[in-house]
């Protein structure tokens, strides 16, 4: 999603709403639990958040703390799809659901492919014992690294993956060294 992503893409900038940003942080913990002990350190409560619009329907948000000029993007959506940055999985990985690809896995899915069954179903890589639904929003670990290399959308249900063992499990939306890891909002 974001392989080519420049700030030429970014079609307009604007804060938004106190009550528009409690409704976002609201939206944001209920797809993911966990991360409702610190979302209020991801956007405190006093920060001013940026909503970034961008081509095909993307939206990124960016908090501003006051402490500089600069603004992190936390998270993103594209239509009803709302998800993390790399940059917020690497501060709160516990937060995320995972999935592990083999090691094989990792020079495909850092220049920019889908991550095919087979790498998420042969030795070194890790799949859930929970069956999640197609469309879950998942952080991409790779085996013997510490932090997540890419974020991706489930295409098959894990159940599907680990049968079928073939095609594409994994959509990728946000892999380290793409357009949105290397953007810098100012």
């Amino acid at each position: 999603m974001f392989k080519k992503f420049t700030k030429e893409d970014i079609h307009s900038r604007s804060n938004i709403k106190s009550s528009v940003q409690r409704g976002l942080k609201q939206n944001f913990v209920s797809k993911y639990p966990d991360l409702e002990p610190a979302i209020d350190t991801l956007i405190p409560k006093k920060s001013q958040v940026i909503l970034i619009k961008c081509e095909e329907k993307i939206q990124l948000y960016a908090v501003n703390n006051g402490s500089d000029s600069s603004n992190d993007i936390v998270l993103f959506q594209h239509f009803d799809d709302i998800a993390p940055t790399l940059r917020t999985v690497h501060q709160y990985p516990e937060c995320f659901p995972r999935v592990q690809v083999d090691r094989g896995a990792i020079k495909f899915v850092l220049g920019g492919a889908n991550v095919m069954c087979p790498g998420l179903t042969s030795k070194g890589a890790l799949l859930p014992e929970e069956n999640w639904e197609v469309g879950k929003i998942v952080a991409i670990y790779a085996e013997g690294k510490e932090n997540a290399l890419a974020l991706g959308k489930l295409t098959m249900s894990i159940d599907d993956i680990k049968t079928k063992n073939k095609g594409i499990g994994i959509e990728l939306l946000h892999y380290l060294g793409d357009g949105l890891w290397n953007h810098s909002e100012e």
